[in-house]
């Protein structure tokens, strides 16, 4: 008897294309209310295509988008997807102090959990940002009573990443000599690679998923599934959307950012042919199951 296919975890970081780092010099934070706001929109057709296949999904909300779309996270909620935070402010982890990355997630929790009367029990930061200078934050998300974090990437980039760090989830225990002396541990989802030699590649999704040949990302989530390890894939609501306005920013910028914007939906709905997927947190279940209970702030 053949094995069941393997359940990878689909993620989607709810943000407005103008949230996105590379336009941080060129649309400051006070400029964003100011701007077309496309995310409700796009966000309701993926919710509208994962109906049609019958998947459900964690969708990282930004509590910048909770909070002036209060109906768009229960709507998620009502289509029984996880809801999960990325923060409130989109800024990068590496560029807060301690105090201001807990007053974010904080805040960003207590919208969502507000929006639908769930706990929130799972984080991504900004542009993968938990890096080598901001591990403390992890001691930070233990405090805010999350369980699970997807931060860190096991790969260099020029903005994130932590090249050696596990290529499968793993435990994190608080930080001895942090701050609270109380006992907590983390689990780390780390986004998806493949080993080439001595290097760790991206098949996670993302701009990846969009500048690369579709075929890389099958090939690689197959060779991860095939070690019955499930692939954590993500996208943006933005990424499907392809008439979104164009914004200043430096080349490489530009090209991560708006290349294959038409054909991410064809894409998209190939890998959901492809593969079977769910919310990351039934992926995780029972590596949750082992960790202790957290209380909810």
């Amino acid at each position: 008897m053949s094995k069941p296919p393997v359940l990878n975890a689909m993620t989607i970081d709810v943000e407005d294309y103008f949230h996105v780092s590379v336009f941080d010099k060129t649309v400051p934070r006070p400029r964003w209310d100011t701007l077309e706001s496309r995310v409700r929109i796009n966000t309701e057709h993926l919710l509208s295509l994962f109906e049609e296949v019958d998947i459900r999904a964690t969708f990282f909300v930004l509590g910048w988008v909770a909070e002036r779309f209060p109906d768009l996270v229960r709507r998620i909620a009502a289509h029984r997807h996880e809801i999960a935070s990325h923060g409130y402010g989109h800024k990068l982890v590496y560029q807060q102090t301690r105090r201001e990355f807990q007053e974010d997630v904080r805040r960003a929790k207590q919208l969502l959990e507000a929006a639908t009367g769930v706990p929130v029990i799972g984080y991504r930061a900004p542009s993968f940002s938990i890096t080598r200078d901001s591990l403390w934050a992890l001691d930070v998300l233990i405090d805010e009573g999350f369980r699970y974090d997807a931060s860190i990437f096991p790969i260099h980039h020029d903005r994130y990443g932590i090249p050696d760090s596990p290529q499968r989830p793993y435990m994190i225990n608080r930080t001895p000599g942090s701050l609270l002396e109380v006992p907590g541990s983390l689990l780390e989802v780390p986004g998806s690679t493949v080993r080439v030699g001595p290097l760790n590649l991206p098949v996670a999704g993302g701009g990846y998923f969009r500048i690369l040949p579709y075929s890389w990302t099958k090939w690689g989530i197959a060779r991860i599934n095939q070690e019955s390890q499930p692939a954590i894939f993500y996208l943006h609501p933005w990424e499907i959307d392809p008439g979104q306005p164009r914004l200043p920013a430096r080349w490489m910028g530009r090209f991560r950012h708006y290349t294959n914007l038409k054909k991410t939906e064809s894409s998209l709905r190939r890998l959901l042919k492809d593969f079977r997927f769910g919310t990351l947190r039934n992926v995780l279940r029972s590596n949750l199951d082992a960790l202790p209970s957290q209380s909810v702030t």
